[in-house]
């Protein structure tokens, strides 16, 4: 439950601070692929704790998701126009060749992008994962309401 209001306060505390780094990103992201990595818990209650964190884990990946490609687009922007008009003035290059050179430009940020991309992703599997297992827990109620009522008359 700690764990929980850490993340909220967390997720609020950078949303005031919107101005976060690309290390920045990348640390809180080996963080949430740390603790996405965790064993979901078998019983009801403990998967149901479990949905709670990662409902947070999921809201704020994507809320990295958005910075992230704030940040390669910015990169882009800032880098391409230098870069490209430099090159462009000594040869003459294709426009599949500066599509080439946009993305080398900006592979680690990318890099950054994909991985939100699949951390987001892997919440809301895990997400699913939680659903079957309250499911199961509660196909398994019934069965043993219904067997308990039936051993009672």
């Amino acid at each position: 439950m700690i764990h929980v209001l850490f993340l909220y306060c967390f997720v609020f505390y950078s949303i005031k601070n919107e101005k976060m780094t690309f290390d920045e990103i990348k640390k809180e992201c080996a963080d949430m692929q740390a603790e996405l990595e965790t064993l979901i818990p078998d019983s009801a209650d403990g998967a149901i704790e479990r949905g709670k964190e990662i409902a947070v884990y999921h809201a704020r990946t994507g809320y990295l998701l958005a910075i992230a490609k704030q940040l390669v687009r910015s990169k882009k922007t800032n880098e391409i126009s230098e870069t490209i008009i430099k090159i462009a003035k000594e040869n003459y290059l294709s426009a599949k060749a500066q599509n080439a050179l946009v993305d080398c430009i900006a592979s680690d940020e990318m890099f950054l992008v994909d991985w939100l991309d699949r951390l987001n992703s892997m919440c809301v599997h895990q997400i699913d994962l939680i659903r079957s297992i309250i499911s199961k827990e509660k196909a398994e109620m019934q069965i043993n309401s219904q067997f308990n009522y039936g051993n009672q008359r």
